[in-house]
């Protein structure tokens, strides 16, 4: 019986080529991107410890993470539509005596062959594509000069293996459905969706949903900080655009009658159209949902966390002037500084440490030695939760809550940049924020740390400008500092979002294209019956074509809303961090990708209804 069934899978997958071109597409392109991802970590994870070499790790497994998620979703998308349109043939295989497990396990086997054909095309594309994506990172300053991707075997061997799994996983709960099929099944003629919120459906949108409640809360709860974090707010809003589209029928029937009022006979067409057919509409709105809410999420977050950054160290910073020392070093300057008027000069130098934690882990932390506390407070609006930063002293550390919620008075440990181990007395707490908060030490607990920034605060620009000049150093206002360290628009942050979002909306823009030639042409019949019924050719055309530029509206909303409640729940991070900020929608980035979703479903569409109303409506309406 399983070589039957592993006849029956094949024969199914070649002649259901045309409708799992989309599956296979999306598969091979996930599979060639973790494939050249992998080997770009693998050679970053050979460069030297810095904010290079983490950004760039960060960069590719944020761009691995999104590309296995968006295969996953186009192909449990594309999978529970092709179920749906083979409804009779399940029957079929039901009256010639197929069990539900046989019906199952052949739907499992046919995502099985066609993530092993296409994970190889896909490492075969991966091996070849990672230097020419080394070279682009470089093009694009995410990488350092020189950066050049190896041969390892594991990112292949990994990239393959993820392939079946990724289309095991996403047909899974079609499989499921294809085992439910009954024998009069193959009897059935309507074109009327009914049922298509299954138990087995309404469990894994309440699963998702409740989990994402869940770790939401326990977040804001317990560490805020936790939702600002990048893989958190790229990788948490997974869970609520799939809980999103599970629920895409549901949803979809008030957005559908909302968009169609008044009721005239045209609306009246289109939504008698768009609601009949539920499983169409929920395949096409599905990718219009990931494109709409992973540009929303990939833009908007990282955009409020960098919004909440400058508007934080906008608050934080009190000092006039900032200063850079040069080669002559700072110590000269410093004096000088010190002996005008009215000045109050806060010399401090970064240090590299680390922070014991409880269980024994030493966790790095970017340290700040400061020779003069009381002059840091009066440079610096320290956000102090408990405490006095001012008693600072060779015997005591100023962190945030971070590290553990410590108290005035505790005991840390800290590893010094030279290895040595020091428990020292917690002299101030400060609140969280956005998590930018160094850990304070004396120089005397920075060993061969050199001052690189020096604020001075009260004294004439002039004059502080003539010094700075002579001992070589460079001087910013506080507004050009903060231009500089927090801007609005960095390029590199732009670069990011731009790089991982162009490869989703690939992604979307191939499975859009691919649903609509598909769904559209499987209403040959129907189109044939409007003919039939007086409609005239460019008439079905405009109906299709409308109707497919109001599912993609409420694909487009849908995606609108999860980004919101991403938002909001970062926004709500941020409140109980003390860093609030406006919430702001990325309006632009939301528009730009629903007219791109509209600009590639509306004239695919077209183009099949085009093809699909040739000949006589006579024949069109017996091809069912």
């Amino acid at each position: 019986m399983t070589t039957a069934l592993t006849r029956i899978a094949v024969r199914s997958l070649h002649a259901g080529r045309t409708a799992l071109l989309g599956a296979f597409t999306a598969l091979a392109l996930g599979s060639a991107l973790i494939a050249a991802t992998l080997t770009g970590l693998a050679a970053a994870a050979g460069l030297p410890p810095g904010e290079d070499r983490t950004a760039l790790i960060a960069q590719l497994g944020t761009t691995c993470g999104v590309s296995l998620f968006t295969a996953g979703f186009v192909v449990a998308s594309t999978a529970s539509y092709a179920v749906a349109r083979r409804r009779r043939e399940f029957g079929l295989l039901r009256l010639a005596g197929a069990t539900r497990g046989q019906l199952t396990r052949t739907v499992l086997l046919e995502s099985v062959l066609l993530g092993l054909l296409a994970a190889a095309t896909g490492c075969a594309l991966g091996r070849a594509a990672a230097p020419a994506l080394a070279h682009a990172l470089v093009a694009a300053g995410l990488a350092p000069a020189g950066f050049r991707t190896g041969t390892p075997g594991w990112p292949q061997v990994t990239a393959f293996c993820t392939g079946p799994l990724t289309a095991l996983v996403g047909t899974a709960l079609a499989a499921r459905r294809a085992g439910r099929a009954r024998p009069l099944d193959a009897l059935r003629e309507a074109d009327v969706d009914r049922g298509v919120m299954t138990a087995g459906r309404w469990l894994a949108a309440l699963a998702l949903l409740g989990t994402y409640a869940a770790v939401v809360a326990a977040a804001l709860t317990g560490d805020p900080a936790e939702l600002l974090h990048r893989k958190t707010y790229t990788l948490q809003p997974m869970l609520l655009i799939t809980a999103t589209a599970l629920l895409a029928p549901v949803l979809a029937r008030p957005l559908l009658r909302l968009l169609t009022r008044p009721a005239t006979r045209p609306p009246r067409l289109v939504r008698a159209a768009a609601l009949g057919g539920l499983r169409r509409t929920g395949a096409t709105a599905a990718p219009v949902l990931l494109a709409t809410a992973l540009a929303g999420t990939l833009v908007g977050a990282p955009t409020t966390v960098a919004a909440a950054a400058a508007a934080e160290a906008r608050a934080r910073t009190a000092a006039d002037l900032l200063l850079t020392p040069g080669a002559d070093g700072a110590d000269a300057l410093t004096a000088a500084l010190r002996a005008l008027p009215g000045a109050v000069v806060s010399p401090s130098a970064a240090t590299p440490l680390a922070v014991v934690e409880a269980d024994g882990t030493a966790v790095r932390a970017e340290g700040r030695a400061v020779a003069d506390p009381a002059a840091l407070t009066a440079t610096t609006r320290l956000p102090v939760a408990a405490g006095d930063p001012a008693a600072l002293d060779d015997d005591s550390v100023v962190l945030a809550e971070e590290w553990g919620d410590p108290r005035v008075g505790d005991r840390v440990r800290i590893v010094l940049a030279d290895g040595t181990r020091r428990e020292l007395r917690v002299a101030a707490v400060l609140r969280d924020g956005t998590g930018a908060n160094p850990v304070y030490v004396t120089p005397r607990n920075a060993p061969g740390a050199r001052t690189d920034r020096i604020d001075v605060l009260g004294a004439s620009a002039g004059a502080v400008t003539a010094l700075a000049r002579t001992h070589g150093a460079a001087v910013e206002t506080r507004a050009a500092w903060l231009e500089a360290h927090h801007p609005a628009d960095d390029p590199r942050r732009i670069r990011r979002i731009a790089a991982v979002l162009g490869l989703a909306l690939l992604y979307t823009a191939i499975a859009l294209a691919h649903t609509a030639l598909t769904t559209t042409t499987d209403r040959r019949r129907e189109f044939g019956l409007l003919r039939l019924a007086g409609a005239t050719r460019a008439r079905v055309l405009r109906l299709v074509a409308t109707e497919t530029l109001l599912v993609t509206a409420v694909g487009a909303l849908l995606g609108t809303a999860a980004t919101l409640t991403t938002l909001a729940t970062m926004d709500a991070a941020l409140h109980r961090a003390g860093a609030p900020v406006p919430l702001t929608l990325p309006w632009a980035a939301l528009a730009g990708t629903a007219l791109l979703c509209a600009l590639v479903t509306v004239p695919c569409a077209a183009l099949a209804a085009l093809r699909a109303t040739g000949g006589r409506p006579g024949g069109s309406a017996r091809g069912a």
